[in-house]
């Protein structure tokens, strides 16, 4: 599967991913300055009059978040930003991990976001530059992030590859472990596609065959996984996950699949 951040930009799963991010810097920031490192930042910010506007995903995602009533708190925090992006109404704006987490940062904190290709990171430096607490870098993520980790302590990390390459589980798994075991006071969030329960088990399993830590697996199914061809759903895999996760993830979870998802739609939040 080729996970393009502009193509998909503001569809469900990402929905998913940024309210469990705002969430998990919000509960960090409780204990002092935090750094968060993306090893896959993309562009930063999307307008999606652009390649969105082809898939037409968002539109069964943010676009109806934005018009749903009766938003639990962390699908509000959420609304909120992609709100304070669209001051003129609607949505045209949406924030990618770099400038949400950006936006959201306190006295003291980081962020650091890695992309790979040059053109991209190009629009992920103009989209930080009014951040003098974020920078982008270019350069392999995964091995990026393990040198940058190794300059703090407690970082949260962010793990999203578009999976363009046969490999991007293999090594994400192998990251998050290295990154734990050099501090165990890090937390890891891996984003995933969830096409069936095959590809999703053997990742599972490289992971804790790569770190012992405690994981959780928060998933948010819109459709039965049937269909391998398909995104039916997806998950963030939470490797070190702090107090509060297994909360946070079955109500994010929860509003998506229930409000976004087909019938037999369904969240599963659960720990290996």
């Amino acid at each position: 599967m080729n996970y393009r951040h502009s193509f998909h930009a503001g569809n469900f799963a990402d929905l998913v991913k940024h309210a469990l991010v705002l969430w998990l810097l919000k509960t960090r920031q409780a204990s002092g300055p935090v750094t968060v490192l993306d090893t896959h930042a993309g562009a930063g910010l999307y307008d999606l009059t652009g390649d969105a506007a082809r898939s037409r995903e968002a539109e069964a995602g943010v676009a109806r978040l934005m018009a749903a009533e009766n938003r639990p708190p962390l699908i509000e925090a959420l609304a909120a930003q992609v709100e304070a992006l669209n001051p003129q109404g609607g949505v045209r704006f949406y924030p990618g991990s770099p400038v949400l987490i950006a936006r959201a940062l306190g006295q003291g904190d980081r962020y650091v976001g890695f992309e790979l290709r040059d053109e991209v990171a190009g629009l992920l430096r103009e989209s930080l530059k009014d951040f003098a607490q974020a920078r982008a870098e270019i350069g392999d993520g995964y091995e990026r992030v393990r040198a940058e980790a190794r300059q703090t302590r407690g970082a949260v990390v962010l793990i999203d590859p578009p999976f363009e390459r046969p490999d991007d589980y293999v090594r994400a798994a192998e990251t998050a472990g290295r990154i734990i075991a050099s501090d165990p006071e890090a937390v890891v969030a891996i984003w995933t596609p969830l096409k069936d329960l095959e590809t999703l088990d053997g990742f599972l399993r490289r992971l804790a065959s790569a770190t012992s830590a405690a994981t959780l697996v928060a998933e948010a199914r819109l459709r039965p996984l049937t269909d391998p061809m398909k995104m039916n759903g997806c998950a963030m895999v939470v490797v070190n996950p702090p107090a509060g996760s297994d909360a946070a993830a079955t109500e994010v979870c929860g509003w998506v699949a229930g409000t976004l998802g087909d019938v037999g739609a369904r969240a599963e939040v659960w720990r290996v």
